[in-house]
């Protein structure tokens, strides 16, 4: 049986995408706050602390940029490139 359609269990999370609505780059910070249900300008502020403190904001941003696909797709551009290079 399953837990989550269970009275009282958890809300199910909607699936991590960048977002096409209120984006400012490329729809990563706002996909992730819509993902956990926070608020976008903590997730903006999380990257901009991390760029400056150390620099691991803009490679992680990156990273997410090619790992998490955008709103409806089911396909990153990670998954996309490397798709298009086996295919040559």
């Amino acid at each position: 049986m399953n837990d989550m359609n269970q009275p009282g269990s958890p809300p199910r999370r909607p699936p991590l995408r960048r977002a096409r609505d209120g984006r400012l780059l490329a729809g990563v910070s706002a996909g992730l706050a819509h993902y956990l249900g926070v608020e976008v300008t903590l997730i903006r502020i999380a990257f901009a602390v991390t760029t400056v403190l150390g620099g691991a904001g803009v490679p992680v941003y990156l990273a997410c940029l090619l790992l998490i696909p955008e709103e409806g797709s089911d396909v990153s551009l990670a998954a996309d490139l490397l798709d298009s290079v086996q295919s040559r």
